[in-house]
């Protein structure tokens, strides 16, 4: 990144850090839900057993020769990584790697009975399920009585915090109106971004969306696009999501798919969203793509050419999440007061994150900001998840 500062690269080998918890902690966690989630045979149980000692104690090992995506790997630095500690390596990469395996482990790449059988499925459709998401959307009745800019606001705030259990609150027209509604947003560029989308009735260009997770969050983001669409902000959106199941609640196609029958289920305003997606998928205003790279162990600066080109093309990209973030900005460890638009200088195009904080990476904080935050908070407010921010540039 040309005339920006440098910031180390997050590894995991710092014991006591959030990246070494995930590594030691967050990820053998995970393997026992999935081997508990599905009745797998013992071949898988033993693979994830071996997953479970080499994630913590062992070594990154190369892919068998015939793998189907040994290609990529090999450009994304499975080489320059083999025989290293997981903990040694950038973090994000290790992440991705885990996921990669754990996938592996299960036979989600077949052949066999398994072969595509997401591992996380039963935890996003809990989710889905979950009362909580029949508060939500009875919640969008109300909210649909209210003025355009009102359900623009509630809608993007929603998007924003995604899965938190308030967001029935944000979505209604209490807290449209109410800016006490959305506390903890550390840094608040909507106004910029609204200034970057078509006027209402006049807007021809393309939004790319990055999705982050499934589930509580996903609807939301499809909320969001519905309504731009539907105002006339937008002429057509794309939605990115992932090309397998990552991350535990990473979106994918089927996630979208879930998301859609969920809102078409549930009756009054969430329907009518619903049904506007359908169609809007159907006649090709609304597209989906699950580009390789988005579940590449790399920030976005070195995505390839056609990404490069598409988001180049895009009125503007908003990417969603906390994980997209550490991409975008390249998941070091930047100070606080970094500008986002410098580290963001690389990206082809008008760039926006929504993004509520759940690790430690951060940048364009003002300085006030961030020592308010730290004196109150010490380093906890970077990973809580209690704070968001909207940033552009």
């Amino acid at each position: 990144m040309p005339d920006t500062p440098t910031a180390p690269v997050l590894l995991g080998n710092e014991p006591g850090s959030f990246p070494h918890s995930v590594l030691a902690e967050r990820h053998p966690a995970i393997i026992k839900q999935v081997r508990e989630a599905f009745p797998y045979a013992p071949e898988q149980h033993r693979a994830l057993d071996e997953l479970l000692a080499n994630c913590t104690e062992g070594t990154i090992e190369p892919l068998p020769a015939d793998a189907h995506d040994r290609a990529n790997w090999d450009d994304w630095g499975l080489p320059a990584h083999t025989g290293r500690s997981w903990f040694d390596v950038p973090w994000l990469w290790s992440e991705s790697w885990f996921y990669r395996r754990l996938l592996d482990a299960v036979g989600y790449f077949g052949p066999g009975p398994w072969q595509g059988i997401d591992p996380f499925r039963p935890f996003k459709l809990a989710e889905l399920d979950a009362p909580e998401t029949d508060e939500e959307l009875a919640a969008l009745d109300d909210l649909a009585r209210r003025p355009a800019g009102e359900q623009a606001h509630a809608l993007l705030h929603g998007s924003l915090w995604g899965n938190r259990a308030d967001l029935g609150f944000r979505l209604s027209a209490e807290g449209a109106r109410d800016t006490a509604a959305v506390p903890g947003l550390v840094a608040d560029d909507s106004d910029r971004l609204w200034s970057l989308l078509g006027p209402t009735d006049r807007g021809t260009g393309t939004l790319c969306l990055v999705a982050d997770n499934a589930g509580r969050e996903l609807v939301p983001d499809l909320l969001l696009i519905a309504h731009l669409l539907a105002d006339g902000r937008i002429g057509g959106a794309v939605l990115h999501v992932k090309p397998h199941p990552y991350y535990v609640s990473d979106a994918t196609t089927a996630d979208v798919v879930d998301a859609l029958r969920r809102l078409t289920g549930a009756g009054g305003a969430a329907a009518a969203y619903g049904r506007r997606l359908w169609s809007a998928l159907s006649d090709g205003r609304l597209t989906l793509r699950a580009h390789p790279f988005s579940a590449a162990p790399l920030p976005y600066a070195e995505m390839p050419a056609d990404l490069r080109a598409e988001f180049a093309a895009a009125t503007l990209t908003i990417l969603k999440g906390d994980l997209n973030y550490r991409r975008l900005v390249g998941d070091r460890l930047w100070a606080p007061t970094t500008p986002f638009a410098d580290v963001t200088a690389y990206f082809p195009g008008p760039v926006a994150a929504l993004r509520t904080l759940k690790s430690d990476v951060i940048t364009g904080l003002d300085a006030r900001t961030e020592t308010a935050l730290n004196a109150a908070e010490g380093r906890r407010w970077r990973t809580g998840g209690t704070h968001a921010l909207i940033q552009v540039a």
